[in-house]
Parts: structure tokens; C-alpha cells; sequence
């Protein structure tokens, strides 16, 4: 399951990181760091709120771009008016890279969500100090006590947190954590079937002062308009803005009011 595998390389990517560098070091480093941009405001306040996404491949879709100018991506999709970025930091399914996200975050003006699989407090401190505003915290890969610990301690750090859920289970334990923005993916990570109507399926169960976001399946301004009419306040995007010829356009037509 690559979900599992997924998960498993992570882990040993935090046993080679740690001896790499210390929690320690890693503390310091974030210490330092100015305060982060807020995520949180970015998002449902015109329109539909556009989370656009950074990412060379993915596991479901393979290579999306052969040229990945990640500077050059980020910055049409600031001009093509997105809410925010995210960035896919996840090395060997996605081939992404921490770096990836802290040049961006020099580049652009926007809030800038890491979007990993986060399973560990080191992640979160890591987080921090490569510039993240916001990471994503997947509520299918994190026991209850694991969740609210990782949101407590990335809220220490000024973090914002988007939570990720697939069924009702994990936004029920999102929500319980204190989530005030959470996810909705249309993509199940088990078995990387898409279901558009997993968003209409699960909005009934978030109260109206939460931040819903549609993630996975948006296709075309219709997706877009579907998950607006479904009651999502924002739409993260990877795929299709990344093979778009005109992205800054898309963002901007699935913005509209």
C-alpha cells in the first residue's frame, strides 16, 4: 500500500535527519525565524480561495512538468491571484525538497503551507525553521494524541495547521483537536481513487465558523464551482494548475466570484 510505504520511508528519513542535524540546532534555527504569515486570513474571503500547489510528480499522476522552474511556478501563481501556496516537500514519491519550499517563501508574499507527511514533532520544528506559515497535518496517517500533540506544538510555533481528513472518523478527530481549517480530500490515500462527491459527503459535518477546503479531483472551473456550491471556502490545486498552459489564468477563473 503506498501509503504505508510512504509512511515507512519517512520514518527513516527522521532517524538519518537526526543525526544530521539536532533537535537542538533545529530549535535554534526556528527561533529565529520571522513570524509566520497568516494562513488562516488568506483564505474565504472573496470568491473562492485558490491554495495553489508546487510539485514535480506524485505518485498517482507520475511526472506532471519536465521543466520544474518551482521560482517561476510560484510566482504565476501569485500573479494569477492564489490565496496561498503549498509545497510538496516529500522527497521520494513526490520529489520535492525542503529547499523547494524556502526559496519560494523568499520569492512570493503569500502564506506558504508544507505539504508532507508529517508524523513526528521534529517535523513540526523543521517546519518552522525552513519557512513554512502552515503545514498539513493528515488526520489517516496520526493517532488522535499524535494530532493534538503535532497542532499544539506547531500553534507554539505560530504555525497554522490545515487537517486532512477522508471520512467522518477523521474529521470528527480533527475537529475534536481544535482544527479551525480542515481538508477535505476527494483522493482516498489508501487507494488513490478519486470521489468528487467525498467533499459533498463530509461538508454537513464541519460547523459553518470552520475553514473547509476541497482537495484532490478539481479538474476544471466546473469542479470549482461544484465545491464552491458544495460550501467549500478554498480549493487546493496540484495537478492541473501544474499542467496548465495558462495557470495564473485557471487560478483566477476558478477564484471568481
Amino acid at each position: 500500500m503506498i501509503l504505508d510505504d510512504i509512511v515507512a520511508k519517512k520514518r527513516l528519513d527522521l532517524e538519518k535527519s537526526s543525526l544530521q542535524i539536532s533537535l537542538t540546532e533545529l530549535e535554534r534555527k526556528a527561533s529565529k525565524m520571522p513570524n509566520t504569515r497568516d494562513f488562516h486570513s488568506s483564505l474565504g474571503d472573496i470568491g473562492l480561495s485558490v491554495i495553489a500547489e508546487v510539485k514535480r510528480s506524485s505518485p498517482s499522476q507520475g511526472m506532471l512538468t519536465k521543466d520544474f522552474d518551482y521560482r517561476k511556478i510560484a510566482s504565476t501563481y501569485e500573479q494569477g491571484g492564489a490565496s496561498a501556496i503549498s509545497v510538496l516537500t516529500e522527497q521520494h514519491f513526490f520529489q520535492g525538497s525542503d529547499l523547494h519550499l524556502t526559496e519560494v517563501k523568499e520569492l512570493v508574499s503569500l502564506p506558504v503551507l508544507r505539504k508532507d507527511f508529517i508524523i513526528a514533532e521534529r517535523q513540526v520544528v523543521e517546519s518552522k525553521a525552513i519557512g513554512a506559515d502552515a503545514i498539513l497535518l493528515i488526520a489517516g496517517i496520526l493517532d488522535s494524541k499524535t494530532l493534538y500533540r503535532l497542532y499544539n506544538l506547531a500553534s507554539d510555533y505560530g504555525l497554522h495547521c490545515l487537517f486532512e481528513a477522508h471520512n467522518e472518523d477523521e474529521v470528527k478527530r480533527s475537529f475534536d483537536c481544535g482544527a479551525k481549517i480542515i481538508g477535505i480530500n476527494n483522493r482516498n490515500l489508501k487507494t488513490l481513487e478519486i470521489d468528487i462527491l467525498t467533499f459533498e459527503r463530509l461538508r454537513g459535518h464541519i460547523p459553518s465558523d470552520t475553514l473547509v477546503v476541497a482537495e484532490s479531483g478539481i479538474k476544471s472551473i466546473e469542479d470549482a464551482k461544484r465545491m464552491k456550491d458544495a460550501g467549500a471556502d478554498a480549493i487546493l490545486v496540484g495537478g492541473t494548475l501544474m499542467r496548465a498552459k495558462d495557470p495564473g489564468a485557471l487560478i483566477k477563473a476558478f477564484s471568481a466570484p
